[in-house]
């Protein structure tokens, strides 16, 4: 058997050539990056997005006001004293015993300041049967968690000595102890557990257990070298733990596939009789290519996120670029290296169960997608027809999306105590577990028309039906800022407490605050935060839709030379991100299904979900859609027809883009597990987007449409044929041995293709 040391073109080529001629130098390079990145990541420290900077509209001015102003906001508490069966009141003796050994229990702890009685505050509910016990934690509000505690027990303690009440703490403090014991060890076993179910997906992908190591092991060290990265950018682009979590799942994600990908064209190529060397030319050339085509697009859909004006968004979408680009790196650069220096030794720890690959064998493929491939090229036209209409029908469910912040009782249901106590709040004061809050600032805060404006506006805010109070005000004196809470009528429905929001900022604000010169009064808190968030979300949706598609149709023009594959990819993505908004909405919205998934109907959707599912899927989707039309366009340029190009590809390709899915699949799927509505409906669209991505697009619906195009799959017209060709390096021929293939057709010739 004779090999040709033949040149090739190419970036992934030339960097796959050079890393498995020079092994040490390709990974000490690597391994010395990895430790820098993280090194002076470490030593830079990190930079979190602040909250001034999380939302936009009146909710960004006026956090921006508090921030500027060194007002430092305590976490406040709220202790509920109410009748459990409905006899006493307020006014009762016994009530009233109660409620002075709340104020006594949680003044003694030391750790609060603040302590109001319903009395003197007015917090009775109009029913007399209810009464609230405000108070503020000292400190800063992020860690008042850690010391609510002993606040917590001396409530408790209250309680046990009155049993015919119900005596209840709720507020900042404790909502974040109680998230934090219930679900902060949630996430990272969530976190953890995505590596060892990926390394036990490829351990059975590839029988053994060096070589499932070796994508893990690439995509851990891309990750660690992200992390370092993110530390050094935060000081131009602050990041969040949200961006964090995000680049883990993107980078394990990409890594592992992108490290799949080219393992798996080299065991194919090894097992159709090539030298080591060989094997690692053609897989640097054709899946080392695929990969930074796929990277390159991944990047550019991430890069959608920096255009939403949205802090927490643009440190997600910079920090799953980085990731994306790191892993894309690696794959291609120190992947052949380690290939290289393992050779033979990559099959070590084979499992005993899992019989060995039989030669020649990596390229059969899948008898079960060659079946379905046979029916679907038997009657594309019925195939392409059934599988879009099955699509759209699944997608038809996102027509009557609506999204909105999730509140308490939606993100976790009656999981929780604290819920419970949530509803109750709700149910006795209106609003008054959320209530939205004005920030007024004024050149002096006690000038008698602000005074009067500030009375004004307590008044109407009740009398315009927008809150049934009570209304207080907090003043800054020093910082001429004054703090106005406004319980709003509709609590927890989202849509009646959005009514009073915008009677606030629409007719009683205008009509009081709005008419003093010099005066501003934007107004926040969780129901405009949400409202804001929308309205920002909304008016980005479109220049991040045209940014992603325009610049992802470019690039599939540009990588494949035809104006047809670049549109299906296209159509094709959409179809997909489409039918995953389906499955959110149907499941979520309105609770179809939703106790298969250990969910229920909360009537939206998260605001942050829509868009972040858009971008994230639109550029992991073109993974397996560049891996597979690489494959399909390769075996055309190598002589076959269209039909049996499509065939070859998409049945070669089918194990690897299966043991990718699955794995991205698994992962997702774990934050599915979680407790919090907004995570199961991140891993379930997520999960259920790559499942009809890697099953119904790219083993039915792609293979039946390329199959009705026919030769018009590679038409690009004259006037784009000065467009740069990015295609030369993906033919093998240029590289491969004179061989006969699986179908025992006659081999390649040793020619450089070019097209």
């Amino acid at each position: 058997m004779r090999n040709r040391d033949t040149r090739v073109r190419g970036i992934a080529a030339r960097a796959g050539g050079w890393s498995a001629r020079h092994r040490w130098a390709a990974v000490g390079i690597w391994v010395l990056f990895v430790v820098l990145a993280m090194g002076l990541g470490s030593a830079a420290g990190r930079v979190d997005v602040k909250d001034s900077d999380q939302m936009g509209g009146e909710t960004h001015t006026a956090a921006q006001i508090v921030e500027d102003a060194g007002i430092e906001e305590p976490a406040g508490e709220s202790v509920l004293v109410q009748a459990k069966d409905g006899g006493l009141k307020a006014t009762d003796a016994d009530f009233r015993a109660a409620v002075t050994a709340v104020v006594t229990a949680v003044e003694g702890t030391g750790q609060v300041t603040g302590v109001t009685s319903p009395y003197e505050a007015e917090t009775i509910s109009k029913d007399g049967r209810s009464a609230l016990v405000r108070f503020d934690m000292r400190g800063e509000a992020d860690t008042a968690g850690d010391r609510v505690e002993p606040v917590l027990n001396a409530v408790a303690d209250v309680q046990k000595e009155h049993e015919s009440l119900r005596i209840e703490e709720i507020g900042g403090a404790s909502m974040m102890k109680t998230f934090d014991d219930a679900f902060g060890d949630d996430f990272k076993k969530a976190e953890y557990s995505a590596v060892p179910v990926a390394l036990g997906i490829l351990l059975v992908a590839f029988g053994a257990l060096v070589a499932a190591l070796v994508p893990v092991a690439l995509a851990i060290t891309a990750i660690i070298a992200t992390m370092g990265l993110m530390a050094l950018v935060s000081h131009f682009q602050p990041m969040s733990e949200t961006a964090n979590s995000v680049m883990l799942l993107v980078g394990l994600a990409v890594g592992v596939d992108y490290c799949l990908f080219y393992l798996r064209r080299e065991r194919e190529e090894r097992a159709a009789g090539r030298d080591a060397q060989t094997a690692l030319r053609i897989a640097a050339a054709t899946s080392g290519r695929a990969i930074v085509v796929s990277g390159v697009t991944v990047c550019v859909a991430m890069a959608g996120m920096l255009f939403t004006g949205i802090a927490e968004f643009e440190a997600m979408g910079l920090a799953s670029l980085m990731v994306v680009a790191v892993a894309m790196v690696g794959s291609v650069t120190v992947l052949p290296a380690l290939l290289s220096l393992l050779g033979d030794r990559v099959e070590k720890g084979r499992l005993p169960f899992l019989r060995r690959r039989r030669k020649g064998g990596a390229s059969e493929g899948s008898r079960f997608w060659t079946a379905v491939l046979n029916r679907v090229l038997a009657k594309p036209l019925l195939a392409a027809v059934v599988a879009t209409g099955a699509l759209l029908a699944v997608a038809a469910p996102a027509i009557g999306m609506k999204t909105e912040n999730l509140t308490l009782d939606q993100e976790f249901g009656d999981s929780l105590p604290i819920v419970q106590t949530y509803n109750r709040v709700n149910e006795a004061f209106p609003g008054g577990s959320d209530p939205a809050e004005v920030v007024v600032k004024a050149d002096d805060i006690n000038a008698p028309e602000v005074r009067a404006a500030l009375a004004d506006f307590r008044e109407r805010a009740v009398s315009s039906g927008a809150s049934r109070g009570p209304v207080d005000v907090t003043m800054h004196d020093e910082q001429n800022v004054a703090l106005v809470y406004v319980p709003l009528v509709g609590g927890s429905d989202q849509d009646k407490a959005g009514e009073s929001l915008d009677r606030l900022r629409d007719e009683v604000r205008p009509a009081t605050l709005g008419k003093v010169d010099g005066v501003q009064a934007p107004i926040t808190g969780q129901v405009a935060g949400s409202k804001d968030f929308n309205d920002q979300l909304v008016g980005s949706v479109l220049p991040v839709f045209a940014f992603v598609v325009a610049f992802a149709f470019l690039l599939m023009l540009l990588s494949f030379r035809s104006l047809t594959v670049a549109l299906t990819s296209i159509v094709l993505n959409l179809l997909s991100v489409g039918a995953a908004y389906g499955i959110l909405v149907a499941v979520f919205q309105h609770g179809w299904g939703a106790s298969l998934v250990g969910a229920e109907g909360v009537g939206a959707i998260i605001t942050w979900l829509p868009l972040f599912l858009f971008v994230i899927l639109f550029g992991l989707s073109m993974d397996y859609h560049v891996f597979v039309v690489s494959r399909i366009r390769e075996a055309r340029l190598r002589g076959r027809n269209t039909a049996d190009a499509i065939r070859h590809g998409v049945v070669t390709t089918a194990g690897v883009v299966t043991s990718a899915a699955v794995i991205m699949v698994a992962v997702f799927a774990i934050f599915g597990t979680l407790s919090m509505q907004s995570m199961k409906q991140m891993g379930v669209g997520l999960a259920a987007a790559v499942l009809i991505d890697a099953t119904i697009i790219r083993g039915v619906l792609l293979p039946a449409v390329m199959s009705l195009l026919g030769e018009r799959n590679w038409y690009l017209p004259k006037w784009l044929h000065r467009l740069p060709d990015l295609t030369h390096d993906e033919a093998p021929e240029a590289i491969a041995p004179t061989v006969r293939d699986d179908e025992g057709e006659r081999g390649e010739r040793g020619e450089r293709v070019g097209v």
